[in-house]
């Protein structure tokens, strides 16, 4: 099965962010493709190089950053929510890209199952 996720809440305020990539790390471990991550309202938050997490918390950006390299996965940023968010390609993770909102239909579209994960 493919699957699309999107994201709609900040790394280290809500469950979302660790919910969503625990399940893409079991969706791929059960053989499915996870094709993007797309990142909306305070989801973008999830996709910046600029968290600096003390070594005894998890490093969000981090995880999606190696998900994205080992994987495939596209991380993808809205750029209405980026630039609200101050956040530009300067930023942005490693595998991460900002793109339109149009993109989201596209995956949609695309893949077997979107979820989405926050308010």
């Amino acid at each position: 099965m493919n699957i699309g996720i999107l994201l709609k809440e900040g790394p280290y305020n809500h469950q979302a962010a660790d919910t969503a990539f625990k399940f893409a790390e079991a969706a791929i471990a059960k053989g499915h493709k996870v094709d993007a991550i797309f990142l909306y309202n305070d989801g973008v938050i999830n996709a910046t190089r600029l968290g600096d997490p003390p070594q005894d918390d998890r490093n969000i950006a981090a995880r999606w950053t190696e998900l994205s390299l080992k994987h495939g996965v596209e991380v993808l940023a809205c750029i209405a929510a980026s630039k609200r968010r101050g956040i530009n390609d300067e930023v942005m993770i490693e595998g991460g890209e900002i793109t339109g909102l149009g993109t989201l239909t596209d995956i949609a579209i695309r893949n077997d199952r979107l979820l989405t994960f926050g308010d």
